[in-house]
C-alpha cells in the first residue's frame, strides 16, 4: 500500500510539473504571439492545429484526475464569474484561460449525472446535428455574422502568430471536449487516443473552413467523431447485447 501511494504521489507531482511548464509556455506565447514572424496562411493553420491547440487542450488532459473531485460546480461557477471580471478589465488572456478552467470543471461536474456510457453516446450522437443546424441556420450563425463581439466573448481565442487576429472556438466546444475526455476516464475508454483524435478534429475543422472559404464551421461533428473513433470496439462491448450464459451442466 505504501509503495502504491508513493507511485501515485510521484505521478501527481509529474503531472503538476507538466501542467506548470505548459502553462508557462502558453503564457509566453499569448504574451508575445504578435511579435512572432508572420507566416503564410497554411503555415499558420499547421502551427495552430499541431502546436497551439494541442498545448491548450493539454491543460485539460493534465487536469483530468479532477473529474471526480468534490465542489467542481461552485469552483467552476466562481471561475466563470472571474472570467467576466477579467473580460471587463480588458485582461483578455487571463479571461481566456479562466473560461477554459470554468468550462472544464463544469463539464467534469456534469458528467456525474451520466449513470452509464450510453448517455454519453446519446449526447455524442445528438449534439453534432444541433451544432450543425445552429451554425448554418440557427442562433450561432446569427451571432457570428451579425454580432461577432458576442461570439468573441463566449469563445476561447487561439492567437495567430505575427497577427492581432485569432482563431476562436465556442465555449460549448470546450465543454464537450472536457466531457468526452472525462467520460473516457470514468468508463474505461482510451483517454490518450481520444484526446489526440479530438485535438486533431479541431485542426481538421479549421482546415476545412479555410479551404472552403467559410466564415465558420461547426466543430462538434468532427469532435464527436474524435470521441467515437478510438473507442468503437469498447463502446460496442459495453452497449452491445450481452451474450447468454451457457446453462450449468447437471451434476453427475
Amino acid at each position: 500500500v505504501g509503495r502504491a501511494a508513493s507511485l501515485l504521489r510521484r505521478a501527481a507531482n509529474r503531472r503538476g510539473l507538466a501542467f506548470a511548464g505548459l502553462t508557462a509556455a502558453l503564457a509566453a506565447y499569448y504574451a508575445w504571439s504578435e511579435s512572432l514572424p508572420d507566416m503564410t496562411k497554411w503555415w499558420e493553420i499547421g502551427f495552430l492545429s499541431l502546436v497551439v491547440v494541442p498545448a491548450v487542450f493539454g491543460l485539460v488532459y493534465l487536469a483530468l484526475p479532477l473529474w471526480h473531485a468534490r465542489g467542481l460546480f461552485p469552483v467552476g461557477l466562481a471561475l466563470g464569474l472571474l472570467a467576466v471580471v477579467l473580460t471587463l478589465a480588458d485582461l483578455d488572456t487571463l479571461a481566456n484561460f479562466a473560461k477554459l478552467a470554468a468550462v472544464t470543471l463544469v463539464a467534469f461536474w456534469f458528467l456525474s449525472y451520466f449513470e452509464t456510457v450510453a448517455w454519453v453516446v446519446l449526447v455524442g450522437a445528438i449534439v453534432p446535428v444541433v451544432d450543425a443546424i445552429s451554425v448554418w441556420r440557427g442562433p450561432t450563425h446569427h451571432i457570428v455574422t451579425e454580432k461577432p463581439e458576442i461570439f468573441t466573448t463566449f469563445s476561447f481565442a487561439f492567437p495567430i502568430p505575427g497577427e492581432h487576429n485569432s482563431m476562436n472556438l465556442g465555449l460549448p466546444d470546450l465543454l464537450f471536449f472536457a466531457l468526452f475526455l472525462a467520460a473516457c476516464a470514468r468508463f474505461g475508454l482510451r483517454a490518450e487516443w481520444t484526446w489526440l483524435a479530438m485535438v486533431l478534429s479541431f485542426g481538421a475543422t479549421l482546415t476545412i473552413a479555410v479551404a472552403s472559404d467559410v466564415n465558420g464551421l461547426p466543430a462538434l461533428p468532427l469532435l464527436c467523431l474524435g470521441f467515437f473513433a478510438p473507442n468503437l470496439d469498447l463502446l460496442w462491448r459495453k452497449l452491445g447485447p450481452s451474450r447468454p450464459r451457457a446453462p450449468a451442466s447437471a451434476p453427475d
